[in-house]
């Protein structure tokens, strides 16, 4: 059987949270999903590493922090470039990699993209909350110690240590994307898309947008063209993952992963879950454009996408 073995924080840095798949069946209770952001990066990590979907994985979010290895272990690096490196040597993203018992892992700032995600062969150990690891701190569940918060110095990154992996190294210049380029996010039309002025319409799609200052796990703000919609308010219903609210100032506002269960405003629609995923990498300022998708052609990609982790 396996050894436990363990990671020491030094320097935790601004936000690194564990996230596993997510918190799913319980939004009834008004709880939310958590899981990572961006799940593109977060799976191609475990794939790198052996694991399977769902093992949980370090959101580091920003840089910052500084790990120092107990014993020897294989690791995974996906996502952002964080200028991360392994004793001082750097660290490229979307391959894997091994820290030996007493070596230092680093981030620093954001070079290209804001959120990594680091993987270990075995996956990293915790008490579940509620079926999940998923560290959301709003609610105050999941994470590391179940607690709901983010790494502090001192504390400790547990897993059972495993052998070197089998599989690819590293991934494919086809699944890497460039963080710098303006992204093209499909979004999936809403049930009060009827109800937004022409003009509105044709700006939403045809005008860029600017991620606004205001962004975080639960969601970001877009910057843009004035959104005119004849519904004000609605009674409130659920809100699922990349639902694109559009309060009275006419600025939509993307939910994510640690969005609240219902909302009140009008819908342009949902952003995909790989369109999602894209935007939690948008660094604040980062220009991007929105493009409708149907419904069926949305869920088929999704499903190719999947499929290339099982």
């Amino acid at each position: 059987m396996s050894e436990l073995a363990s990671l020491r924080v030094e320097q935790a840095g601004p936000l690194a949270l564990l996230q596993d798949a997510g918190r799913f069946g319980v939004r009834r209770l008004g709880v939310t999903q958590g899981g990572p952001a961006d799940p593109h990066a977060w799976a191609w990590a475990n794939r790198l590493v052996g694991n399977p979907w769902g093992t949980a994985t370090l959101e580091v979010t920003l840089g910052g922090l500084t790990l120092v290895a107990e014993r020897d272990a294989w690791l995974a690096l996906a996502g952002a470039d964080l200028g991360a490196t392994l004793d001082g040597e750097p660290l490229v993203p979307w391959r894997r990699f091994r820290l030996g018992a007493g070596q230092r892992l680093a981030f620093a700032t954001p070079r290209s993209g804001l959120r990594a995600y680091l993987a270990v062969a075995g996956g990293f150990l915790a008490e579940p909350e509620l079926g999940s690891l998923a560290c959301v701190v709003r609610e105050g569940l999941g994470g590391h110690r179940g607690e709901g918060r983010a790494l502090s110095p001192g504390d400790t990154l547990a897993f059972r240590a495993a052998g070197q992996p089998s599989g690819p190294e590293e991934a494919p210049p086809a699944a890497c994307p460039d963080y710098a380029a303006e992204p093209r996010l499909a979004l999936i039309p809403g049930a009060q898309i009827a109800a937004f002025r022409g003009s509105s319409l044709f700006a939403a799609f045809h005008r860029p947008w600017r991620v606004d200052a205001r962004a975080d796990r639960m969601g970001v703000r877009l910057t843009g063209p004035k959104l005119e919609c004849a519904i004000d308010s609605l009674v409130s219903e659920g809100i699922g993952l990349g639902a694109v609210q559009v309060p009275p100032d006419g600025q939509p506002i993307v939910l994510l992963n640690d969005r609240q269960t219902i909302g009140g405003y009008p819908r342009l629609g949902s952003l995909t879950p790989l369109a999602c995923a894209r935007l939690a990498q948008c660094q604040p300022g980062q220009r991007l454009w929105l493009r409708p998708q149907g419904r069926e052609a949305a869920h088929n990609e999704f499903v190719r996408w999947r499929r290339g982790f099982e």
